[in-house]
């Protein structure tokens, strides 16, 4: 029944945190995804989706943006149409960065940050960036094409220390512990 399975069709990575206190700069953080081609899976993104763009198909976009965390519920709210992306993609890497305004800011100063990603009203993941409280960017997800059984999810949260520029180029590379 292996073939059988239809995978993962549709996600929403949803992001959460509260305003930065009274007279503090805003705290600022923006959910990313990056595809990556079946020929160089490893490599370069073939293109990244963040803030102000979507995917040239459509099938990857931010339904809810937020600059400053205020707000009920969910802040950012990133969906990724699996199902309709193109076969000769075999990777999307979902990360999260913060805005680098106005100094360096790292996940041990955001208040009460949350991503949860989820297919429908299943919960795949949830995590409170506990685990990469030094880093300014982190991923958060990973999901594979299969050929015979669809998409898979392969959650793990991973710290990075870099700008938001440089992390969204190599947060899909393979990374030596």
């Amino acid at each position: 029944m292996k073939g059988l399975s239809k995978g993962i069709r549709k996600v929403e990575i949803a992001l959460k945190w509260d305003p930065s206190p009274a007279g503090q700069p805003p705290t600022d953080l923006d959910v990313v995804a990056a595809t990556y081609l079946t020929d160089d899976p490893q490599g370069d993104p073939a293109y990244v989706v963040h803030f102000d763009s979507r995917s040239p198909d459509g099938t990857i976009y931010l339904n809810r943006d937020s600059k400053d965390g205020k707000g009920f519920g969910w802040d950012e709210v990133l969906t990724v149409e699996l199902e309709r992306l193109d076969a000769r993609y075999a990777r999307v890497v979902v990360g999260v960065v913060i805005q680098q305004r106005p100094g360096r800011r790292t996940f041990v100063s955001v208040l009460n940050p949350a991503v949860r990603i989820r297919e429908g009203y299943t919960d795949l993941a949830v995590d409170d960036f506990g685990g990469v409280l030094g880093a300014t960017a982190a991923t958060v997800a990973e999901f594979v094409r299969d050929p015979s059984d669809g998409w898979t999810f392969h959650p793990g949260l991973q710290g990075y220390e870099d700008d938001p520029a440089t992390f969204t180029g190599i947060m899909g590379r393979l990374r030596r512990s």
